[in-house]
């Protein structure tokens, strides 16, 4: 799946441990087999309370949960496993027609969310995204994104601007990492919303807009301006002194 990236190990250098929690053993199956190509070691659960015994024994360092399960759903899960682990990663796996669903999941302490159907490479990049910010560890040469004075590293999660950090939420991050790589592309909401969010809001493409409005105050403030809006097109982002 993504095999040119390096392996995340735990700090004392073991496999990361993954739990997949979904009641359709295709899926499951698949899932299982795309993170042991990372080089995770997984352990998979089709119910809740299957779920949260193995969370138990097993200690995942983080877990793909379906919401829906056929004893009591992934809400649940959560916060019983929390109860034991309140630091573990979570990433929600929704339905595609519930909006619900994932304003629910991200309320009730969930880390990320991808929806059904999703590509098994997105997953694999979200999961490798929450275990990076859960302290795993990988070094990489090339996994720098430079744009101007703004350089963003994909593996440490690390942005600086003129050599000064800046701080971003998960989602900020990943808008920034999508504007970088399309340096001077001019990209509309619809393309920022699908590979973002990975979902359709109905027309909210607000959501855009306030990001947008976020990272300017974090990327653009006192600075040559990089985020650039373009009037009924989207936006681009180029180094700072075009």
């Amino acid at each position: 799946m993504s095999g040119l990236a390096p392996a995340l190990r735990r700090a004392d250098g073991s496999a990361v441990r993954v739990l997949v929690v979904d009641d359709e053993p295709t899926l499951s199956e698949l899932l299982a087999m795309a993170l042991r190509y990372e080089g995770w070691e997984v352990r998979t659960a089709a119910d809740g309370s299957s779920a949260v015994r193995t969370a138990r024994d097993f200690r995942p360092d983080a877990v793909v949960l379906d919401i829906m399960l056929p004893d009591f759903d992934g809400f649940e899960v959560l916060r019983r496993m929390r109860g034991e682990s309140p630091e573990v990663p979570v990433l929600f796996l929704t339905a595609k027609d519930s909006v619900e669903d994932r304003v629910a999941g991200l309320t009730a302490g969930g880390d990320d969310y991808v929806t059904k159907p999703f590509s098994i490479e997105e997953l694999v990049a979200r999961l490798r995204g929450l275990l990076r910010r859960a302290g795993m560890t990988a070094a990489r040469q090339d996994s720098a994104l430079v744009v101007g004075d703004l350089v963003l590293d994909e593996d440490s999660h690390e942005v600086r601007r003129a050599d000064i950090p800046v701080e971003l939420t998960a989602t900020e991050f990943e808008l920034l990492r999508f504007l970088m790589r399309n340096p001077k592309r001019v990209l509309s909401k619809a393309q920022i919303l699908d590979r973002v969010w990975h979902y359709d809001f109905g027309g909210q493409s607000n959501v855009v807009e306030l990001y947008i409005s976020y990272l300017r105050k974090k990327i653009d403030a006192g600075r040559a301006p990089m985020i650039h809006t373009v009037r009924g097109a989207g936006y681009v982002l180029k180094p700072g002194a075009e």
